[in-house]
């Protein structure tokens, strides 16, 4: 995390792009294959198995966990449809029971 924010910190990174390729003295986006590849990579050299998509089903698991609409996630994930979306996010126990005694709270409170 250390060397990311560092990363984030030489680049002035406000948003976009997070990697980017350098080529012909031209920045842009990395090509998915070229992300793939870097990250199958490290994760040997760590002897860590995990994949990219994953990583993209974790990112949402952790957003519907933490109060993110799924419509938000949505349009983070790049998706057309909410029903893509509901495939990626896992909504926990522990969030479902705090959600669950919210509304209880708010039921009790409602004359």
């Amino acid at each position: 995390m250390g060397a990311l924010r560092k990363y984030l910190r030489s680049l002035e990174y406000e948003h976009g792009p997070l990697f980017q390729a350098q080529k012909n003295g031209r920045g842009g986006p990395l090509r998915y294959q070229s992300v793939q590849e870097r990250w199958q990579h490290y994760t040997a050299q760590a002897g860590v198995a995990c994949t990219l998509h994953q990583l993209r089903h974790s990112h949402a698991t952790e957003l519907v966990n933490g109060g993110v609409s799924l419509g938000t996630i949505r349009k983070r994930l790049g998706h057309r449809h909410i029903q893509t979306t509901l495939r990626y996010a896992e909504v926990s126990d522990a969030s479902v029971d705090a959600e669950l005694r919210k509304w209880r709270r708010k039921q009790q409170k409602t004359p």
